[in-house]
């Protein structure tokens, strides 16, 4: 009999999905694993073993929803056990920690994995699936891809083949003692990466054609993080390196070293030949396509790098085939969390929810703006979802002639497509509820005094939040109506009497006539 799920990958997302699928009762899923345990690719990565997503275990409360804004790496799930604040109190944990919680993980939640399992080769056959690994063939309805990108992103550039890759370059700084050193790429591989040769190294270059990124400015946590930004100080106070904004165009042996063609963008394109002992590509890694054959081959998108997916995180061409984890962040590509484990433990939930085909969870509700107002404010000073998964996921109140209920952490593309109607419950009115940080928030300094705070804990000027907020938009017969926007407050708690609860009342009661 074939399975309902194949699941490949025993990372995070894997994991998590695997965990919903057991905590149902299901029994007919599989998880297939390459390696010889859960998380392997945290044997490997970061190289420099430090993680950037934050562990917080004292928090002041002992809400369990409440201290997953502050806990980036556990997955969800009822056991508290399963808490990876339980493992360390580094705010910055150790890789190898995360590779202990997630073995336990799989142990505790009793998923069903098999390891020394690489998948070799996907095909499919009218709504069936076949899935060949080692010495294996599986036949499945649904394959949920979880694996992550597993491949280094290689740019187009003559003579890339001759840096160094991040995966395999030495991480030993004194294996760099008195040379100058190019890293390719500006993301945090390439910082991290950087603060860890700055005591050895004659001068370190990091360049790459796009402008750095401050995650403290733009909100997107895969930006720069000042935890690898050391390296800025010694640019900005002269101390021998340097970025470099512009294109590589070549790369050439030189000697012993290396010759860079290199265009400048901050000058009129300056073409310039610069020289050094080593280049280390820090590019960014791809998603691996190459073991589906042309039954299911997925499309790719952004320089194909990632699988195309519709808002049911399911493949564009391949009915059946879908995605989770790090790889669902096509989604809301530079903009959410969909990339990163405080993200997609949640986005892996509503997946679940999807897959499954029942209707969404949901809380009655009286028809009344007090009722749905009092359900609003309750859960916008909570939910964990919703803050670490802005803009992306929402809660939903649909309105009917009598009654009103309450969904939890639905995604916001997938609600406009699809609804939210079931048989016993139909409605024409329905508010989507998200957090928000304002649409020109990463053009704003947040440490400049003299950029005004005016919509700090002010109702009428709500709008112009740039910090974190809530957002309640009306919609009718699935057109958007009406938006309201509660004031942002500085301990993001938006239950103020006069200026959070009772303009969000008047506004509900207002719009539902």
């Amino acid at each position: 009999m074939p399975l309902d799920y194949v699941i490949i990958g025993a990372g995070p997302a894997g994991l998590q999905l695997a965990a919903l699928l057991e905590a149902d009762g299901r029994r007919d899923y599989l998880v297939l694993e390459a390696a010889d345990r859960s998380g392997a690719f945290f044997t490997r990565y970061p190289r420099h073993r430090t993680l950037i997503s934050v562990n917080k275990p004292h928090t002041g409360t002992d809400d369990p929803e409440l201290n997953l804004r502050l806990d980036w790496n556990s997955l969800l799930s009822d056991d508290p056990e399963l808490l990876f604040t339980r493992y360390t109190e580094r705010y910055f944990p150790d890789a190898d920690t995360m590779v202990r919680y997630l073995g336990d993980f799989a142990e505790r939640t009793g998923i069903k994995v098999r390891y020394h399992s690489r998948v070799t080769r996907i095909s499919k056959d009218g709504d069936l699936f076949t899935v060949a690994a080692g010495d294996q063939v599986y036949t499945a309805r649904r394959v949920v891809v979880a694996t992550g990108v597993s491949q280094l992103h290689r740019p187009d550039i003559p003579g890339f083949e001759l840096a160094e890759g991040y995966d395999t370059m030495s991480t030993d700084p004194h294996d760099y003692l008195d040379q100058r050193v190019l890293i390719l790429g500006k993301g945090n591989s390439a910082f991290e990466t950087a603060d860890n040769l700055m005591e050895t190294t004659t001068v370190i270059h990091v360049a790459g054609p796009s402008s750095v990124r401050l995650a403290w400015r733009t909100h997107f946590v895969g930006h720069l993080r000042a935890v690898n930004n050391n390296f800025l100080d010694t640019y900005q106070l002269k101390s021998a390196n340097a970025i470099l904004d512009g294109t590589v165009k070549k790369i050439e042996r030189d000697g012993a070293g290396f010759k860079v063609t290199f265009s400048f963008a901050r000058v009129n394109e300056v073409v310039k030949e610069l020289h050094y002992d080593r280049i280390l590509a820090c590019t960014g890694f791809r998603f691996d396509a190459s073991v589906f054959d042309e039954s299911c081959r997925p499309e790719l998108t952004i320089d194909d790098r990632f699988p195309a997916q519709t808002e049911a995180w399911e493949s564009v061409n391949v009915p059946g085939l879908f995605f989770a984890g790090t790889i669902s962040q096509v989604r809301d590509f530079k903009k959410s969390t969909s990339g990163f484990i405080h993200g997609f433990r949640y986005a892996v939930r509503a997946l679940h929810r999807i897959l499954e085909d029942a209707p969404w969870p949901a809380e009655k509700l009286d028809r009344t703006p007090e009722a749905i107002t009092d359900a609003v404010i309750t859960r916008v000073n909570r939910t964990s979802a919703l803050w670490q998964q802005f803009g992306f996921l929402a809660d939903v109140v649909t309105v009917g002639e009598d009654s009103a209920r309450y969904h939890d952490e639905v995604p916001v593309e997938w609600f406009a497509r699809h609804g939210l109607a079931t048989p016993d419950h139909d409605y024409h009115d329905a508010f989507v509820i998200t957090l928000e940080y304002g649409p020109d928030h990463d053009k704003v300094d947040p440490f400049d005094i003299g950029v005004a705070r005016i919509a700090q804990d002010t109702p009428g000027q709500a709008h112009d939040a740039a910090y974190l907020h809530p957002v309640v938009r009306h919609y009718r017969d699935g057109a958007l109506a009406n938006t309201h926007h509660l004031a942002e407050n500085l301990e993001n708690q938006w239950d103020r009497p006069e200026v959070h609860v009772k303009p969000l009342a008047g506004f509900v009661a207002r719009v539902l006539g």
